[in-house]
């Protein structure tokens, strides 16, 4: 478990099936604005819970590694952060990613989350560089980046499938800072 001063985070588990599927349920069409298109069996404790199996077998393997984001005052599942495409050898990268209820946003959550994540991507995993991908006009999860010390690189066009169209993305990237 890591600490920030309104948040944890901590890697998901199986017991966090019902929370996370609550979770996606009640902001399914806010997430949907910036996700990949869901198969409705996606809304079911079964495929939630097998979600996290395989999450959990990512994690052993150090391919990947998925935290829920809690609040410290009532521990409620308020969204989740992961890295993704972890690359050893001379790379040594991955890809954060992150979502966030839609009741919770603008409230610096995300920034707290994902300054935990980056200090564990850095100084526990010793990670190189982290990268992230997002919709030019989603300011403010640009905004998130650019405070935990992402900088702008470019666009990658028609980058990932939204909803049934391929999108942009802007993409940002920080280095780790202790080397």
């Amino acid at each position: 478990m890591l600490k920030a001063q309104n948040i944890y985070i901590r890697l998901l588990t199986l017991n966090d099936g019902n929370d996370l599927l609550q979770l996606e349920k009640n902001n399914q069409e806010f997430f949907q604005i910036y996700t990949m298109k869901r198969s409705s069996d996606y809304y079911t404790i079964e495929f939630q819970k097998d979600l996290i199996k395989q999450k959990i077998e990512k994690a052993n393997k150090d391919i990947e590694y998925n935290f829920g984001i809690f609040k410290i005052d009532n521990g409620e599942l308020i969204g989740t952060i992961g890295l993704f495409r972890i690359l050893r050898g001379p790379l040594q990268s991955a890809i954060v990613g992150y979502s966030l209820s839609k009741n919770q946003n603008g409230k610096g959550y995300a920034t707290e989350a994902l300054k935990l994540v980056l200090e564990y991507a850095f100084s526990t995993l010793k990670l190189h560089r982290i990268e992230a991908g997002v919709m030019p006009h989603n300011v403010g999860s640009i905004r998130v980046l650019e405070k935990a010390g992402f900088e702008k690189e470019g666009i990658s066009k028609s980058n990932v499938k939204i909803n049934g169209k391929w999108e942009d993305h802007q993409v940002l990237a920080i280095i780790n800072p202790n080397e």
